[in-house]
């Protein structure tokens, strides 16, 4: 029988790292936690939550304008940016004290400095090393900025939230959800906001529809759009910074941000001290038990870069730790995992695409309808909302639920339930819709468009 310090140590204190630490101590165990950074990792530092709350604040410049519709008198505005940001901060900062709180009040014991694998059972933090009976990396992801000259002008999405001023112009280069999140982001808060991409559209992976028509709607916004060009340089004026593009074309912005996907933090981990395997994209390999090649030693979240999400992260802290301190074999079920873009539309998604579902059955029906939102029927906002269902004709069951428009992750998430549970294409019909919603269309839809 081995004496070790703590029954579970867990690197990195986000989301599931924190879950599967606090858990695994209510259950009774033994638990240490190291963070180099701030606790709740990205997500709540630099990720979803001030994301969403910047996402928040760029949408009241719509809310005003569609507020003349409405007989509201709308002069006299003004916006501070950096109000939102000391806002913003303060909000972080409690959010920071309540996951203290949390591991604290269950009894986990905080270790702040970077933690580095010694051998399967240490680890060691400054001078100090803790052994443990098993070790879980929970490290995340970080901003990946292409190699190319001028590199030192760019920032990434974890600058975006500290910048100490808007600037007038930005260029932000990339195609995933951060791209076309911060453009709209921007583009609300009057920041001429242009948007590079290097394929044919953004938002690869997502039903085909529903990335047409967001390029639209944010095209209609006024957000440039720019695909299948690529960054060769970037350079500096004695006023602004100047993209150029492998095509021989150039613009000027006064900053430029690239989001560009994020790469696993496996880096001076000390993985290579125990020989943990890594894929090529430096993520960490792992079982359906999310135990690397070393028993003893576990990873879960975005550094095995499988499901990027923050739930699928806390969903697999929570599944690990009862595996080891409850005796529960908790399986995380994959399948139907709802999403949301916080673009401007937002676009909700939940099961296949049309796309995947053409290759993956014989016969399927789709649903679509494309109008205008009732909340902008006094205004003249022109933006539309488009839902679209797709089913299985052999079994009626709904295999595939999108949606763009306001409140979309609020209309999907609900959504998701009904597709966990199996629904069918009767069972939305036979629902009564709540009038007047833009939700109800999911239940409203009869006649199939295809």
């Amino acid at each position: 029988m081995y004496n070790y310090d703590y029954d579970l140590f867990v690197i990195g204190a986000g989301s599931g790292g924190v879950r599967a630490a606090r858990m695994s101590a209510s259950y009774g165990a033994r638990v240490g936690i190291a963070e180099e950074r701030y606790l709740g990792g990205t997500c709540v530092n630099v990720g979803c939550v001030p994301k969403k709350l910047l996402v928040y604040a760029s949408h009241v410049s719509e809310e005003i304008h569609n507020a003349k519709g409405f007989g509201w008198d709308i002069d006299h505005i003004s916006y501070d940016w950096s109000k939102l940001i000391k806002n913003k901060n303060t909000e972080i900062q409690r959010l920071n004290g309540i996951y203290k709180n949390l591991l604290e009040n269950t009894g986990v014991d905080i270790i702040n400095g970077r933690a580095t694998i010694i051998d399967a059972h240490t680890v060691e933090i400054g001078t100090m090393k803790y052994s443990a009976e098993k070790i879980l990396i929970a490290t995340g992801g970080w901003p990946s900025v292409p190699d190319i000259p001028g590199k030192k002008y760019i920032i990434s999405s974890n600058e975006a939230f500290f910048l100490e001023s808007l600037p007038k112009k930005i260029i932000i280069v990339g195609g995933g959800y951060i791209a076309v999140e911060f453009a709209g982001i921007f583009n609300g808060l009057g920041v001429e906001t242009t948007l590079i991409h290097r394929g044919s559209l953004f938002l690869r992976g997502f039903d085909q529809d529903l990335r047409s028509m967001l390029a639209e709607e944010m095209q209609k916004k006024e957000i440039k759009i720019i695909f299948n060009v690529n960054v060769k340089k970037i350079d500096k004026t004695d006023k602004q910074l100047v993209t150029y593009f492998e095509d021989g074309t150039q613009l000027e912005a006064d900053q430029i941000m690239y989001a560009t996907g994020r790469k696993p933090m496996t880096e001076n981990l000390g993985l290579e001290n125990v020989g943990i395997e890594i894929n090529k994209k430096n993520a960490i390999k792992i079982n359906d038990d999310y135990q690397t090649n070393i028993p003893s030693i576990y990873a879960i979240g975005d550094v095995t870069d499988r499901i990027n999400l923050t739930p699928v992260a806390l969903a697999e802290g929570m599944a690990l730790a009862k595996r080891f301190f409850a005796n529960e074999k908790k399986i995380v079920n994959y399948s139907d995992i709802p999403t949301c873009v916080f673009s401007q539309p937002s676009l909700g998604t939940v099961g296949l695409t049309e796309e995947q579902a053409r290759k993956k059955y014989v016969d399927i029906d789709i649903y679509k309808s494309r109008f205008t939102p009732m909340k902008y029927s006094l205004s003249d906002n022109n933006e539309k909302t488009m839902m679209k269902m797709i089913v299985e004709k052999k079994t009626n069951r709904v295999i595939g639920v999108h949606m763009i428009g306001p409140d979309a992750g609020e209309i999907i998430q609900g959504i998701g339930i009904a597709m966990k549970a199996g629904a069918s294409k009767q069972d939305f019909d036979s629902t009564i819709g709540i009038h007047p919603t833009a939700a109800e269309e999911f239940v409203s839809m009869r006649e199939p468009t295809i």
